[in-house]
């Protein structure tokens, strides 16, 4: 523990010494840049000190040095402006702005690979209904939802037997599955309602993929990418006392951020990896029953 917290007041420390630097080192410019323009200035119409330079075009090159100072501004603000939020990890609570900031695009496309989904789920659920009333710029939306085979035996979710060995609990695997039937239903008739009303056209399908859940990616108009481990050995009490079951919190799994606009090739790689990936289990997931 102490170590987590020595850590993050490490971490803390860097973080505002790279901020201080960078305000310095901005400041440094602009004095330069500004004297600069000063000296030339003052040459142009002080002999002494024109005759100390030894320089015959001092208004221009002060000038020219205005129009560094005005540009160095610009460039830094435009700069700031386009560069993401330096949000490092966050928590499947914060999906809320972030599926704000995919819907200010006229194209939204979101893309999941994990559990139950219930998290994006109830964003996406408001995101649509609001549309329905304001559609803003967005003129098309698309939702992929990958989820496990909740109709195979799985090791998560599982009942906890003796020595915590996972034991198959198919009564609970049917319980998460009507689960997410339900929010496909619910997002597929936003989805027709949005494409019916002729301003938005509007998508949404969930596929099985088969194996535990242990990856949690969000993909946000293939641009943005979360992705984090779920804890695969979690466990919830049922009613019965008697009872565990192994079941993921994806509420509570920190999720790294990367984006293209970070403007890096290690950023760039690791969003044109996730959506591969993604891309790929697409590809070879199941329809599920229900939509059959």
């Amino acid at each position: 523990m102490a170590g987590t917290v020595n850590g993050a007041a490490g971490s803390g420390l860097s973080a505002w010494f790279r901020r201080y630097r960078a305000r310095y080192e901005s400041a440094a410019t602009r004095v330069l840049l500004l004297g600069i323009f000063v000296t030339g200035l003052t040459a142009q119409f002080v002999k002494p000190v024109g005759d100390a330079l030894e320089g015959q075009a001092f208004l221009g090159g002060a000038l020219l040095s205005l129009v560094g100072y005005v540009l160095y501004d610009a460039v830094k603000e435009l700069a700031v402006s386009s560069r993401p939020p330096d949000r490092g990890l966050v928590n499947s609570r914060d999906l809320g702005g972030l599926v704000g900031e995919a819907f200010h695009s006229r194209k939204v496309e979101i893309c999941f690979l994990g559990y139950t989904g219930e998290t994006l789920y109830n964003e996406l659920y408001h995101r649509l209904e609001g549309l329905l009333d304001d559609p803003g710029p967005t003129k098309r939306v698309t939702i992929r939802m990958l989820i496990p085979d909740f109709g195979r035996e799985m090791a998560v979710p599982s009942r906890v037997g003796p020595d915590g060995k996972p034991v198959d609990y198919p009564e609970f695997r049917a319980r998460l599955e009507a689960k997410c039937r339900e929010y496909d239903q619910i997002l597929s008739r936003l989805a027709d309602r949005l494409t019916a009303d002729g301003r938005v056209s509007a998508q949404c399908e969930y596929r099985l993929y088969n194996g535990d859940p242990r990856d949690k990616v969000c993909i946000f108009n293939k641009e943005l990418v979360l992705c984090g481990l779920y804890d695969v050995v979690a466990t919830m009490p049922l009613q019965d006392p008697d009872c565990e079951v192994y079941d993921p919190k994806g509420y509570n799994t920190d999720l790294a951020v990367r984006s293209r606009k970070e403007g890096t090739a290690a950023a760039e790689t690791a969003v044109a990896t996730q959506i591969s990936h993604f891309e790929g289990v697409w590809k070879l997931a199941a329809t599920p029953s229900w939509r059959q």
